[in-house]
């Protein structure tokens, strides 16, 4: 039996081409498959990056607009808040004008009635008078002519009667209205007034009297929307407030000026004045620290009497502590206010500094003392600033200080200048203005933020005249000291 064997076929050598390209083919395809998802990842994270830079930039701008909008709502309101003031102030302000005008002219009304009622009645008095003068001497010769009328009427009856009687009568009866005739007087008449000779009474008015209360009227009286003057600024002091006014009416010629004012809070108080006068600003002294104070200002015009109407009223308040003398002081006296310092002669040997309570004096403010009692004057006296308020010296004339003596000399760290003010007398005032115009570092190192000394500008002024000098201070201060020094009792200084 023969066998017979099957031969293997050998594989095609265009299927192992075949087969070997699919399997590149899908290499190729996960390779490309695998680099697309990769690129599309890639671009979603650039896009989602992108994506979140832009919403940040966007919250970023919304968060800004949201800020602008609530500032801008912020400014409305207050502007709204202005408006409101505005109409309050212009509708409280005619309601005033109103009633002020409704009560004057009420005022004048009533005045005009009683004034005319009582011109009226003191006319009709003098009519009344000059009747009864008048009418006395007719009623008089009245009586006079009817008793005579009488005495006619009884003699023409005795004479008809005399007449009719019988023969044997008619001779007495005749001989008695003889007697009686001739007793009466009948050819002796009363004298009658002749009517120019009477008076006759009558009422005479000047009739530019009423053109003249018309013309007075129409001008009398007059309504401004502004008033001629306005307060400027409200600066504060120590323990005090400075006031500046400007007058903004150019047509208005002011003569003089009007201050007042009150304290504030709790229904206030009533205005009272500050001051009267021709200047644009007044120092408000007296003043608690920490208190609101309204001030108002109005004008008097060349030739007239009455004032202005008042200014929108202001109100300002000091936080500074006012310029005050230290009590306890030997040689001197202060007074309750403590702005107020009298030597006296306790220590007549010496010549005693007297201090300020306390550093009130900084620099950009100015200090004044106010001379208003005078002793006799020393060339060791002096008015000024100090660093320090040590009692242990015996004169401002010393370093560390600035000051002027009673004759006019000016010192500096106890050396006098050769510059000269004049001499202080009863009622000078001595004002004391400083500014930093350098700093002085520590060891002269110009980068050092350490602080060694102060270069003050010093204006020393008097009267018209002035000296101005440059203070070198070893060490840098907040506030100055300020005192006086007196050899002899009898001098008086206010500060402020």
């Amino acid at each position: 039996m023969v066998t017979c064997k099957k031969k293997k076929k050998k594989p095609c050598k265009l299927t192992a081409i075949v087969i070997v390209s699919i399997c590149q083919l899908e290499s190729d395809r996960r390779k490309f498959f695998k680099s697309f998802f990769s690129m599309v990842c890639k671009g979603a994270s650039e896009r989602a990056t992108r994506m979140s830079a832009e919403v940040d930039v966007l919250l970023q701008e919304a968060k800004e607009s949201i800020e602008a909008a609530q500032n801008f709502r912020a400014e409305l309101q207050l502007r709204l808040g202005g408006l409101n003031q505005a109409r309050k102030q212009v509708r409280g302000s005619s309601s005033q004008a109103r009633e002020a005008l409704r009560r004057h002219f009420a005022e004048l009304q009533t005045a005009a009635t009683r004034l005319l009622s009582e011109r009226l009645s003191t006319l009709l008095a003098e009519v009344d008078a000059i009747e009864a003068d008048s009418v006395k001497p007719l009623d008089d010769c009245q009586s006079l002519v009817e008793y005579g009328v009488g005495q006619a009427d009884e003699l023409l009856r005795e004479g008809e009667a005399a007449l009719r009687c019988g023969l044997g009568e008619k001779e007495d009866k005749l001989g008695s209205f003889t007697k009686k005739a001739m007793h009466i007087q009948l050819d002796s008449l009363p004298e009658v007034p002749a009517l120019v000779d009477v008076p006759c009474v009558s009422a005479q008015f000047d009739d530019s009297l009423l053109g003249l209360l018309r013309e007075r009227v129409c001008r009398h009286g007059s309504v401004a929307s502004h008033p001629p003057v306005l307060l400027e600024e409200l600066q504060e002091r120590p323990g005090s407030i400075l006031v500046r006014w400007c007058k903004v009416d150019e047509d208005f010629a002011a003569a003089d000026y009007r201050l007042q004012y009150r304290r504030s809070g709790n229904g206030g108080s009533q205005y009272e004045d500050a001051y009267v006068g021709r200047e644009t600003d007044f120092l408000a002294l007296g003043l608690d620290p920490n208190t609101h104070y309204t001030f108002r200002v109005c004008a008097r015009g060349e030739g007239r009497t009455e004032w202005s109407p008042w200014s929108v009223a202001q109100t300002g308040y000091t936080t500074m502590e006012p310029h005050e003398w230290r009590p306890g002081t030997e040689g001197y006296i202060v007074s309750s206010r403590r702005n107020i310092a009298l030597r006296n002669d306790a220590v007549p040997s010496s010549c005693p500094v007297l201090y300020s309570n306390a550093p009130t004096y900084f620099c950009g403010l100015t200090l004044t003392f106010k001379i208003s009692a005078m002793g006799q004057p020393d060339r060791r006296d002096s008015l000024g600033v100090c660093v320090d308020g040590e009692s242990g010296h015996r004169s401002l004339q010393r370093d560390q200080a600035v000051c002027i003596s009673t004759n006019g000399a000016v010192f500096v760290n106890g050396k006098e200048m050769t510059n000269q003010l004049p001499t202080i007398t009863l009622g000078s005032a001595v004002t004391f203005d400083m500014e930093v115009v350098a700093v002085v570092p520590l060891n002269n190192n110009l980068v050092s933020d350490d602080i060694g000394g102060l270069k003050l500008r010093v204006t020393i002024g008097t009267g018209s005249r002035e000296v101005v000098f440059d203070w070198l201070l070893d060490t840098a201060v907040d506030g100055l000291f300020f005192g006086c020094a007196f050899a002899h009792a009898g001098w008086k200084v206010l500060v402020f």
